[in-house]
Parts: C-alpha cells; sequence; structure tokens
C-alpha cells in the first residue's frame, strides 16, 4: 500500500515593504492597505524587505513595473498596484465585501473612488506643503488645492451620513478610503468634517489596524542615506 505522504507547506503570501522611510510618510506606505485586510481576514502573511534607495532587480520590477511597494505574491500569482491586492483579497476570501450584490458593489465603487476621485487631490496639496513650501508660487496654487479637497471630502462626508462604513460593512472600500485621508494628517481639513473625523476614529480603533500600522513601523530598521535630513 502506498503511503501517503505529507503535503509540501505552501509559501504564505508576501507583501514587499521598504526597510526606512522619512517620518512624514510613516503609516502611510501602501502596504500598510494589505497588511490591514490581512490582518481583518486573519491570514497568515509574511513580508519581503526592501532596502529603500538603490537599483531593484529585475526580477522586482516585472513583479512591480514601478519600482514601488507593494508588490504581492500569492503562490503563483504576483499582483502589483494595492487597489487591485485589496480587490483581490476581498473577492478570494468572505469579510472585506458584503454578501448583498448591490452592497458589493457598492464598496468596490468607493474603492476605486478613494484612489481614483479623492486621492489625486489629495496628493497635489501634500506634494505643494511637502517639498514646495518655500516657492513663491506655491500660496497661490495651493489656495485652489485645498478648495478641491475640502470639496471631495464634503462629497464623501455626505456619502457617509451617518452610517458607519461606506457599504453597509466595514469592506476594502473603508480600508482605501481612510487611508487615503491619512495623507491629511498634517492639516487640519479633515476635522472641518466632524464625520469624517469619527469614520476615520472607528476604523483606526479596529485591532487589525493597529496589528499592521505596528507592523510596518517595527519593519522600519534601515538608516537614511548619507546627508538625509529629517
Amino acid at each position: 500500500m502506498q503511503e501517503d505522504q505529507p503535503v509540501p507547506a505552501q509559501p504564505l503570501p508576501t507583501v514587499t515593504a521598504f526597510d526606512w522611510v522619512p517620518d512624514f510618510a510613516r503609516g502611510l506606505v501602501r502596504d500598510i492597505k494589505v497588511r490591514w485586510a490581512m490582518e481583518e481576514l486573519g491570514l497568515r502573511y509574511g513580508v519581503e524587505i526592501l532596502p529603500a534607495f538603490g537599483e531593484r532587480s529585475a526580477d522586482y520590477l516585472a513583479r512591480q513595473p514601478f519600482d514601488q511597494v507593494p508588490a504581492f505574491s500569492d503562490g503563483p500569482l504576483d499582483l502589483f498596484e494595492s487597489g487591485a491586492i485589496l480587490l483581490y483579497l476581498a473577492q478570494k476570501h468572505p469579510g472585506l465585501l458584503p454578501a448583498d450584490e448591490g452592497a458589493a458593489w457598492k464598496a468596490r465603487c468607493w474603492l476605486f473612488a478613494a484612489y481614483a476621485s479623492v486621492e489625486p487631490f489629495i496628493t497635489r496639496l501634500i506634494i505643494y506643503d511637502l517639498f514646495h513650501a518655500d516657492k513663491a508660487w506655491a500660496k497661490e496654487a495651493r489656495e485652489p488645492a485645498v478648495a478641491l479637497v475640502r470639496q471631495k471630502l464634503k462629497r464623501v462626508a455626505d456619502a457617509l451620513g451617518d452610517a458607519e462604513w461606506l457599504a453597509g460593512i466595514f469592506s476594502v472600500a473603508d480600508i482605501a478610503m481612510v487611508t487615503t485621508l491619512e495623507n491629511l494628517r498634517g492639516t487640519a481639513l479633515v476635522a472641518e468634517q466632524p464625520g469624517l473625523v469619527r469614520y476615520m476614529q472607528r476604523a483606526k480603533d479596529r485591532p487589525a489596524f493597529q496589528r499592521a500600522l505596528d507592523a510596518q513601523l517595527a519593519d522600519f530598521t534601515g538608516s537614511p542615506p548619507e546627508g538625509w535630513d529629517n
């Protein structure tokens, strides 16, 4: 009789992350979105730590063409772009999309909205504040950028209303939106919408978020480049 052979252990899903980023980016690097989703789902995962600076291998660029993090591997499958990874996880594992089809599509819409309708306007403002604040033109350019961010925040707040989450249950839509809005933590803009303040606090009070944040921060063991003034 043929004896049963032990089943080889399957490799853990793996997310890539940097070994160092400036203080202003800690807690914001996009691997936190994937870590948060994995923690919510109760899934074990591995982390591949990459040096923040220096040339990346051809193998990595094949997995992540823009030389960013995260890249994500799940068995033979390689993914890049955190939004796509969130959608993959939510569709593969129950728990981060509503069971109702209409609500699930609403969650998907808000997932895309976080990246396409909200984040670009926040990014423009943050670039002005972080990298061009000392430039003469930045103050004038910043005013319309702030107005557009305020408009986007009001739209999100109005759509959320008194609901706890964007699509009924906590979902990948909320992971995407909260981590996007967190980029404004150096401003007072979110505070102008009390409903969004409560929404973000509810999300960040979730144990899975804290585990993801702690894990990301713990992986910043590298050193800044020579001459870096943080």
